[in-house]
């Protein structure tokens, strides 16, 4: 994976991206991460491409190969959960994994209403997935202020 361009951002926003793509890197099984607003908006994005049309010939890893095809299911599957919980007077979601036939998809709650989600293969380790995400929570959860995802849109939109 090549590292997106972090060039101009703060030292907060470096860290993010520097957390996401040792998720990416480090865990075995992960093809793709990414992190969305509680509004649904693409702030963080495993994929340094995510900007360009994908090429009908081009292999593909994630879901269409495309992380903001990732980042719309991680929206859609973290609404639907937080519906089914009110509805089942459950709580707070912590946590959701979707297991498939050819790979699974993790989205996890971090504090300000932002989801973390990841697309790994069908023989990943789900328990190493999920406690990475735990890690990647609570390092991000803290900073992710109302400024710090106004920048990240920015340099998302900027890249597109």
């Amino acid at each position: 994976m090549t590292a997106p361009s972090t060039f101009g951002l703060s030292t907060e926003a470096r860290n993010l991206h520097w957390l996401l793509s040792n998720l990416v890197e480090e865990v075995p099984g992960v093809h793709s991460v990414t992190v969305v607003s509680s509004d649904g908006l693409m702030l963080l994005s495993s994929d340094p491409g995510h900007h360009k049309a994908a090429e009908p010939e081009a292999p593909q890893s994630g879901p269409r190969g495309s992380s903001a095809d990732l980042a719309t299911i991680v929206s859609g599957i973290g609404s639907l959960t937080v519906g089914a919980a009110k509805l089942m007077d459950g709580g707070g979601v912590k946590q959701t994994m979707v297991a498939m036939e050819e790979g699974s998809v993790f989205v996890m709650s971090i504090s300000d209403g932002s989801l973390l989600g990841v697309h790994a293969a069908p023989d990943c380790d789900m328990g190493v997935i999920a406690y990475h995400m735990a890690l990647f929570v609570g390092r991000a959860g803290h900073v992710l202020t109302p400024e710090l995802r106004s920048e990240l849109r920015t340099s998302m939109e900027s890249a597109q």
